[in-house]
């Protein structure tokens, strides 16, 4: 009788804390403005964003997902993202795709886990979600199906992210300092937005939220299991690294010592920052190592 009252006292608090979720509101749709889609430029903001490589495996069908990330919550897949109607965003409006990037709610008003990086997306512009929106509709179409999180209980439960997120969301991080130059502003948005260094580079608590205070001085204990190195200012340069040595190693992947990154970062490399424009990576050189003008 004990061991009852016990389990259902338990299955009451389930409960109770099943309605509670439910009823936390998600931000709402904000208000869009309308530009007229680049395509190209969406498509080198795909690539600076790393949406290719999440969602594009090396052997299967460009952009149609199936990507792991794995984590100590489980390994979440990248769904496919191509114009086809029913296993991709096809049938998605421009309102939806906006919600769902910068925002990370679906078309059927249900939480992102924040394995998609929408709270770096966040800082993205309407101008440039209209490139990016043009883009992914010039995507063909895959009927390859999304496959689905492989997540056990209570983190299989999408809804519980609605308390997850009042608690652990980050504040956007990519707020101009008008005492630096223009070169370093440029570089932080892009190290602390759409590029989303801070999402490895950034040390996050027990609950998976990143630890703001902490900058980027690295995680030791990564969600994937792998360790990532600091990135502050002192600990690159203490390390060797310069402007041009940087820049070159995002270029290439090679770093100064004739060695090249190995794991995630290769693959960033690759699909990534091989692609951005010399000018973006001066900026990112100026702002990770704190340069002036």
């Amino acid at each position: 009788m004990r061991l009852l009252i016990i389990a259902g006292g338990f299955a009451a608090l389930l409960v109770a804390g099943a309605v509670f979720a439910l009823n936390l509101p998600l931000p709402p749709p904000q208000a869009i403005a309308t530009y007229q889609g680049d395509e190209k430029r969406g498509a080198y903001l795909a690539r600076l964003s790393g949406c290719v490589a999440c969602h594009s495996k090396k052997a299967g069908e460009p952009w149609a997902g199936g990507n792991g990330l794995k984590s100590k919550f489980g390994t979440f897949y990248a769904p496919n993202i191509t114009s086809d109607p029913k296993h991709g965003i096809g049938a998605w409006t421009f309102a939806d795709f906006v919600r769902a990037v910068r925002q990370g709610v679906s078309p059927s008003g249900q939480p992102y886990y924040p394995a998609f990086p929408y709270e770096f997306y966040a800082s993205l512009t309407d101008r440039d979600l209209a490139d990016l929106w043009a883009a992914m509709r010039a995507i063909p179409p895959s009927a390859e199906p999304s496959r689905a999180h492989d997540v056990g209980v209570p983190f299989s439960i999408r809804d519980g992210l609605r308390v997850w997120r009042p608690f652990f969301e980050r504040a956007n991080l990519t707020a101009s300092f008008e005492e630096k130059g223009s070169n370093w502003n440029v570089g932080q948005y892009l190290v602390m937005g759409p590029a989303h260094c801070a999402a490895c580079h950034m040390p996050r608590n027990i609950a998976g939220g990143l630890k703001e205070g902490d900058g980027l001085t690295g995680d030791p204990q990564m969600l994937d299991g792998g360790k990532s190195p600091s990135l502050t200012a002192e600990a690159l340069r203490a390390r060797g690294w310069t402007k041009e040595n940087l820049i070159a190693a995002l270029r290439t992947g090679v770093l100064p010592n004739g060695d090249a990154f190995g794991g995630s970062m290769a693959e960033v490399v690759q699909e990534s920052t091989a692609f951005l424009l010399t000018s973006h990576l001066e900026d990112i050189a100026a702002y990770l190592l704190d340069l002036d003008e």
